[in-house]
């Protein structure tokens, strides 16, 4: 809708502006957010080896590019996720994608939930029972929509899942509660055993370098602290003030990018 030249969208980037203002003056704190390239409704983001995407509410996926985002295939996806495996995602019947050569192309398998593309080629996924499952670095990698995938039963059983190449991998369960295990081959989709961690969240995510954030019901986002190689499950939790409730956030290369319950983007630097 246009009324005399302005636009919904104006009206909304203008909106987002006041608020980011309102940010600037309540909130003091190591993280600088600032209004990112906007796709309103924004649903889900996830970045990873320089490179954006998300899905907005309205289930179309998209690729950041400067400052634009672009359509990323012609299907409708729920939930997308990029790494090392490439960048995949899930339709709203819980089918999974893999994008390839411009499009997504279908993958066999179990129905998901959420993927995650992030760990060390491997990709880990969610069934509608909160069943886990991990498709193996050569068929992940490889894929091209010839022959089949087998995908590897995990022992874990959580409703989101997301991993890392350095430090292993994180989930969130049922009841919210957090859990990570060190490793995950990504040749055989062998684990290290599963440790829970102190806390609560409705989602994880793992970023490259090994950095860890939550966001639990009540929309704050949490940072995992004390993240190293000798104790890679870190040590504690400090929150990353948030002026909005947050839905979703990705970590990637110092840029802390957050999606609000609203649908609007944030992006965040040390």
């Amino acid at each position: 809708m246009c009324i005399a030249g302005y636009t919904l969208r104006d009206d909304m980037k203008a909106a987002a502006a006041f608020l980011l203002v309102l940010c600037y003056l309540a909130v003091s704190q190591a993280w600088n957010c600032k209004e990112a390239p906007q796709q309103y409704p924004a649903l889900q983001i996830d970045a990873g080896q320089g490179k954006v995407v998300l899905t907005d509410k309205n289930h179309n996926a998209y690729f950041l590019s400067g400052s634009t985002w672009y359509r990323l295939g012609s299907y409708s996806l729920k939930h997308v996720s990029v790494g090392p495996a490439g960048i995949w995602g899930v339709d709203t019947s819980n089918k999974v994608y893999k994008y390839v050569a411009g499009n997504f192309l279908l993958s066999n398998g179990p129905s998901m939930l959420q993927v995650d593309a992030g760990g060390n080629g491997q990709v880990v996924g969610v069934s509608n029972s909160y069943t886990n499952y991990c498709l193996r670095s050569t068929f992940a990698s490889a894929y091209r929509k010839v022959g089949s995938l087998t995908w590897n039963s995990l022992s874990r059983v959580v409703k989101y899942y997301s991993c890392g190449p350095l430090y292993g991998c994180w989930g969130v369960d049922a009841s919210d509660r957090i859990y990570f295990t060190q490793r995950i081959i990504p040749t055989t989709c062998g684990t290290s055993g599963w440790t829970q961690i102190s806390g609560s969240a409705k989602m994880v995510e793992v970023g490259t370098d090994g950095t860890v954030f939550t966001v639990n019901r009540q929309g704050l986002v949490f940072q995992r602290t004390g993240i190293y190689n000798g104790r890679p499950q870190g040590s504690g939790w400090t929150q990353v003030s948030m002026c909005m409730k947050i839905n979703h956030v990705s970590y990637d290369l110092g840029n802390l990018w957050a999606v609000t319950t609203s649908g609007l983007l944030f992006q965040c630097t040390h």
